[in-house]
């Protein structure tokens, strides 16, 4: 099991101010890392980080055997406007491969056969002359992930993928990224579902203001961070 990311001290953040710091984890091949946390303790600072569009202000994140950050399929959280994107599913799943066209201003023979059999394994291709803004919540989301699947087969990172879909939608598509990970594909997951991480997840990284855990499920339940946590959780939930 080869390591693709190692996080060694590192510090978030921005010139007003830092968001989150000694950050400390590594991620391998095949992992299903969870990224759990409150709002505003760092997680969309991460991804940025993790995705190479901002530097931390210090310690390390260093991508490695020859991984780079533009290897990572990135599944955001929608907004209004994706949703009513007007264009076909095949082009949304095609353009997953704009990075491997470069500056040639078409797609190839291969790049179409691999969004074709993209659709196909997400189930999606009878949907694929259908314009994405007619489509259900939970279709589109699973465009957008055969989109990043198109973009690499390494690693994906998935950001709130499940919000605003019905639950149904929601335990299909955590399957199938279940499913994608069984078959070899590096999950990380930011997540506010405790539930999911403690069903799908290896390993738990869970930040604050600074870390406050990072190691496989079955240490996280045990940990005070992790009881607490499930305890508040249950809690809200119950409330």
């Amino acid at each position: 099991m080869s390591k693709q990311i190692i996080c060694r001290n590192a510090t978030l953040g921005y010139e007003d101010g830092i968001v989150t710091e000694n950050l400390d984890f590594t991620v391998n091949s095949g992992d299903y890392l969870c990224i759990l946390g409150e709002n505003g303790s760092g997680k969309s600072t991460l991804i940025k980080a993790l995705l190479g569009l901002k530097p931390q202000l210090s310690g390390e994140i260093k991508w490695c055997d020859g991984f780079k950050a533009k290897e990572i399929g990135y599944l955001p959280q929608q907004t209004p406007v994706q949703r009513d994107f007007p264009a076909s599913v095949r082009e949304i799943v095609l353009s997953g491969c704009l990075a491997k066209c470069g500056l040639r201003p078409f797609y190839n023979k291969a790049e179409k056969a691999l969004a074709e059999n993209t659709m196909k394994q997400l189930h999606i291709e009878e949907l694929a002359g259908r314009c994405y803004r007619e489509l259900s919540g939970g279709q589109q989301q699973r465009v957008l992930l055969a989109r990043a699947l198109c973009a690499t087969r390494k690693m994906l990172l998935l950001d709130e993928p499940v919000t605003g879909l019905d639950p149904k939608a929601q335990s299909d598509l955590y399957e199938l990224i279940a499913k994608l990970n069984r078959d070899g594909i590096t999950i990380i997951m930011v997540s506010h579902d405790l539930n999911a991480a403690l069903k799908y997840a290896s390993h738990i990284l869970h930040i604050g203001k600074k870390q406050l855990f990072f190691g496989t499920k079955e240490n996280y339940l045990t940990s005070k961070t992790g009881m607490n946590f499930i305890e508040t959780e249950g809690g809200e939930q119950n409330g």
